[in-house]
């Protein structure tokens, strides 16, 4: 059996509601003869009559009747379907959003993100999930609404994205520590030991890289797979670490923080996000708030 034509639907609906086949013509805009040829398409599609002559009239039959209030609410969601989303009221959402995002970016950006959408949305609730390697499936599936880092040749590019900040690389030690007092020169920075941070077991970062490119190298004796491992163990060791700026402000209250050495290419913080969701208000409103609370 071929598929109805589902616009006659409108046609039934306006048929139905005006009881004239000139009427409801005038109404869609067609000339009286297409209107007849669709009410007789009609009538072999629902196998009824539909509508019967009385005097100079028309009439519903029962069929019609039953059809028409029916007919009425289907075109009404139809049309609402269609129609633009409504404009969101942050106050009224009910939602629970999934971002996807570093240790750092949740120690330095949640609370006040939680503060800022607590103001507008109280019905908004927020799961973060460690983010552990740049795989983008859980956001082409659903399971994550937003994510952020750092975009990288393997990003996949079908993904929307908007850049939040830009962060770049210090230097990090315990007070007291020889490199907490005087310049640090190059040579008195390699000249120390050093933890890594590398959330995949990597030898070597964009600090090593900036080594090599002046024939130099520094002595990493233990690699860590996050930031706040590596300040802990600054903090209790004589360890240097070189951590994202922005990334750690609070975790390092009461360390010593200091210029490094060398030129280290700055890291773009963006946040990604599905393209189906690009349009959604709710979603809109989401990236307008971590986008704000990061500025």
């Amino acid at each position: 059996m071929s598929a109805p034509d589902l616009n006659l639907l409108i046609t039934l609906d306006v048929l139905l509601r005006e009881g004239s086949v000139a009427r409801a013509a005038e109404q869609l805009h067609l000339s009286p003869s297409a209107m007849s040829r669709a009410l007789a398409r009609l009538r072999e599609t629902t196998g009824d009559p539909l509508l019967v002559r009385a005097g100079r009239g028309l009439v519903p039959t029962p069929r019609a009747l039953e059809l028409r209030e029916r007919v009425g609410l289907l075109v009404q969601e139809a049309e609402a379907l269609l129609r633009p989303a409504r404009v969101l009221d942050p106050a009224q959402l009910q939602r629970t959003f999934t971002l996807r995002s570093s240790d750092g970016f949740v120690e330095t950006f949640a609370a006040a993100l939680l503060a800022r959408i607590a103001r507008q949305a109280p019905g908004v609730r927020l799961r973060f999930l460690q983010k552990t390697d740049k795989d983008s499936t859980l956001l082409r599936d659903g399971r994550v609404d937003l994510e952020t880092g750092v975009i990288v040749d393997s990003t996949d590019d079908s993904l929307h994205s908007r850049i939040l900040f830009r962060d770049r690389f210090v230097g990090v030690v315990r007070e007291g520590h020889p490199l907490s007092s005087g310049k640090v020169s190059t040579r008195r920075f390699i000249a120390g030991e050093h933890v890594l941070v590398s959330r995949h077991g990597a030898a070597s970062g964009p600090v090593d890289q900036a080594l090599q490119g002046l024939g130099l190298s520094r002595n990493i004796v233990t690699t860590v797979g996050g930031f706040s491992a590596a300040l802990a163990l600054v903090r209790d060791s004589d360890l240097i670490a070189c951590v994202p700026d922005r990334h750690t402000e609070k975790l390092r209250a009461g360390l010593h923080s200091f210029e490094l050495p060398l030129v280290v290419p700055d890291i773009t913080v963006s946040m990604l996000w599905h393209p189906r969701m690009d349009a959604d208000p709710a979603h809109h409103w989401l990236r307008d708030c971590v986008r704000e609370t990061c500025a």
